[in-house]
């Protein structure tokens, strides 16, 4: 029987969870044979620290962005015991997850079969829940959809943007590999089927889901305010044609019809301007007209001289 420290693994690892959960193996005394990773796209908000760099730090051989073809030849030379994906973002073929034979294990960022696919993080928020959570379950040719080994919840709070979802997911899916791991070396892990028919798949987010619509009720907008604000791209509206991206508000009211939706109806001592919505009110605190300096939401339109009580959110 094979034990923690003469199991080879093969991560598949990207982004902030990607580190935590190598750096948990590598903890353990895990070897890893290779890390398959992305290259940083240039165009997001890097924020995370470098699996190929912690890989580095322990000679872990590193393979960029490799063809499906070239991971199955590499991956099978090394003979893997196991083989994990932690926020790698491509879907790994059935014939290379068979090549590991004490299984191959997926952390998703989900309380599954709930937000299977894309962006669950952002999902959740977007829809209004009140927990996530993660997930460790096996691989198969369909995505996020092979039996479950193991979850851990956290509560979402109206604090809680995009980017501190994710930061409170990270040590839950760590406990997850220290408790699982060995468990797994050991062939004792849990394992309970998943049924996807209970649950739900979420496609990527495109550019266009982060409009807002003033008609809608205020808890929806500040809903998808807080779920694509800095790191992602912003949720945003138009002001006489021009771009606006709101990255932070709050409710300002929950029901009652205070007047036009996308109609300025006061603004705060802070320069905060609350809005009129479908139903209830919303407060832009920080705002910024595309091209133009981030800033409370008062000084980001005054940037385009406009006069606040005439300002009309389209």
């Amino acid at each position: 029987m094979e034990s923690v420290k003469s199991a080879r693994c093969v991560l598949f690892a990207y982004h902030e969870m990607g580190y935590a959960c190598m750096e948990a193996l590598l903890k353990m005394g895990a070897p890893i044979a290779a890390l398959f990773t992305h290259r940083d796209d240039s165009h997001e908000e890097i924020w995370w620290r470098s699996c190929a760099e912690l890989a580095a730090r322990h000679s872990v051989p590193v393979h960029l962005d490799e063809k499906v073809e070239v991971a199955f030849e590499k991956v099978g030379a090394l003979r893997p015991s196991i083989i994990y994906s932690f926020s790698y973002r491509h879907l790994i073929p059935e014939n290379v997850l068979e090549l590991a034979p004490l299984g191959a294990f997926n952390l998703h960022p989900s309380l599954l079969p709930a937000y299977r696919g894309r962006a669950p993080v952002n999902w959740m928020l977007v829809s209004g829940e009140r927990e996530a959570g993660v997930t460790l379950h096996h691989m198969v040719a369909r995505a996020d959809a092979g039996d479950i080994v193991g979850q851990r919840a956290v509560a979402i709070d109206d604090s809680d943007n995009a980017l501190t979802l994710y930061r409170k997911l990270i040590p839950r899916g760590v406990e997850l590999i220290d408790e699982m791991h060995p468990k797994i070396v050991a062939g004792t892990a849990p394992r309970r089927k998943m049924d996807i028919s209970k649950g739900s798949y979420f496609g990527r987010r495109k550019p266009e889901d982060g409009r807002i619509d003033w008609r809608w009720p205020a808890r929806r907008i500040f809903n998808l305010v807080r779920a694509v604000t800095h790191p992602y791209p912003g949720a945003f509206c138009f002001i006489g044609g021009r771009k606006l991206l709101v990255w932070e508000a709050k409710i300002g009211a929950e029901s009652g019809a205070l007047g036009t939706p996308g109609r300025v109806v006061r603004e705060t001592a802070d320069g905060e301007l609350e809005i009129a919505a479908g139903e209830g009110s919303v407060i832009v605190k920080i705002a910024q007209f595309e091209g133009g300096v981030q800033g409370v939401a008062r000084e980001a339109l005054s940037q385009a001289g406009r006069v606040t009580d005439t300002v009309q959110f389209d």
